[in-house]
């Protein structure tokens, strides 16, 4: 079972590893999202990459909530919540608009 008090435990100590990782991982696999939509790529690739983006941009939403469950409210905080709504935002609409590209609507 997962134990809340570990995951914040965990965040709290390694957070500024975690954001070294988790930002350049959401920004490379969100890119990277958009640009197989923008060369028409075949849709199996451009759903692994919207996968492994929101796969990425989920984890940062954890460790987000993990700092709001201790109380940390700061501008980095909705900064980070921020940059990872809006890479799920993007990488679902990519999805969305290759799906209808190769459907011909």
């Amino acid at each position: 079972m997962l134990e809340f008090n570990i995951l914040t435990e965990f965040s709290s100590t390694y957070c500024i590893g975690i954001c070294a990782f988790l930002i350049p991982a959401n920004l490379f696999a969100t890119s990277s999202t958009i640009i197989l939509v923008l060369l028409k790529r075949p849709t199996i690739q451009v759903w692994q990459t919207a996968f492994i983006a929101s796969f990425f941009a989920l984890l940062m939403i954890l460790h987000v909530c993990a700092w709001f469950m201790m109380g940390v409210v700061m501008a980095p905080t909705y900064i980070l919540l921020g940059l990872a709504s809006i890479c799920l935002f993007a990488n679902l609409r990519a999805v969305l608009s290759n799906k209808y590209q190769h459907s011909g609507g």
